[in-house]
């Protein structure tokens, strides 16, 4: 079994005045969470159709990804006849999946997304988030290679999100899954590697801790003894130091090019002037910023 479940070449679908997605090479191992990021219209929609054989590229092709019948996706909207129940719908999933051989699996299932109290409810009272909770459990009943999710979290409330992010978590080595998410949080906590998608192109991917390692650079709040504005002009003209500004009145925020830079640097620089350090604290990376730093760029 090769240890890719999804390899794309050159996938390209145009839908003319820069709308679509264009040479995407796509590379997502067997058994991870991926995350697809990137802003409203960037392609994410288009490129889970895509690998859902639910569209058809202009050009490029899909080298490796499970059989249709491994495939299960998960629409941002899902919407079902309003005369079933969420056990009718799921048993449905199942036949349709041809997985309805299994005794209590229909029941598992609306428990494993939190809606066993309400299995034999009609769908038509259901709201947003139940609706949600309601398409990821007809997406799994059939046990899927491949999981594709658009927005899974979308309207549930933070118990609820917290809830299914937790369940997409626990699928991972069991199943691959794609997902795009606005909630960069959500990708960082629970993905294993990311693609990030700038008009209808694929910018990055890899690794999480990747991205915010690559894109970002190492930064500190340093505590000083002295005028703050002026610490940081100081600072700001080493060549190592890409960013420094005051945050306030003791305060100034340090990028450097590098840790070890920035970490021997810093000191130094101060205690050469005559200026006293009352701390020196490591600002954590954030996929907000990386993606910031990314979506933001000219050119690839």
């Amino acid at each position: 079994m090769s240890e890719h479940a999804v390899i794309t070449h050159g996938l390209t679908r145009d839908y003319g005045n820069g709308a679509g997605v264009f040479d995407i090479d796509l590379s997502v191992g067997q058994g991870i969470v991926y995350g697809l990021v990137g802003l409203n219209g960037a392609g994410k929609t288009t490129l889970l159709m895509l690998l859902a054989g639910l569209r058809h590229p202009d050009s490029g092709q899909i080298s490796a990804r499970p059989a249709p019948s491994e495939i299960a996706i998960c629409p941002d909207v899902p919407e079902f006849e309003p005369w079933l129940s969420a056990a009718e719908v799921v048993e449905w999933a199942a036949r349709l999946a041809g997985h309805d051989h299994e005794p209590g699996r229909a029941r598992h299932v609306l428990e494993q997304v939190g809606l066993g109290a309400v299995a034999h409810r009609r769908t038509k009272g259901f709201s947003r988030g139940m609706s949600q909770r309601l398409g990821l459990a007809a997406a799994l009943i059939g046990r899927p290679r491949l999981l594709i999710l658009d927005e899974p979290a979308a309207g549930l409330d933070p118990q609820g999100r917290a809830d299914v992010l937790t369940l997409i978590e626990s699928l991972a080595g069991q199943t691959t899954v794609i997902f795009s998410s606005h909630q960069l949080g959500d990708i960082e906590r629970v993905c294993d590697e990311v693609g990030v998608l700038r008009d209808g192109r694929l910018v990055h991917q890899g690794p999480v801790r990747q991205l915010l390692t690559e894109r970002l650079s190492p930064a500190w709040h340093v505590g000083v003894r002295g005028t703050a504005h002026d610490i940081a002009d100081l600072l700001a003209a080493q060549p190592w130091v890409t960013t420094s500004r005051a945050v306030n009145h003791d305060t100034v925020h340090v990028e450097a090019g590098s840790i070890a830079s920035g970490e021997r640097g810093i000191p130094a620089v101060l205690s050469a002037a005559g200026h006293a350090i009352t701390g020196m604290y490591p600002q954590e990376a954030r996929l907000e910023d990386a993606f910031a730093a990314l979506t933001s760029e000219g050119t690839r």
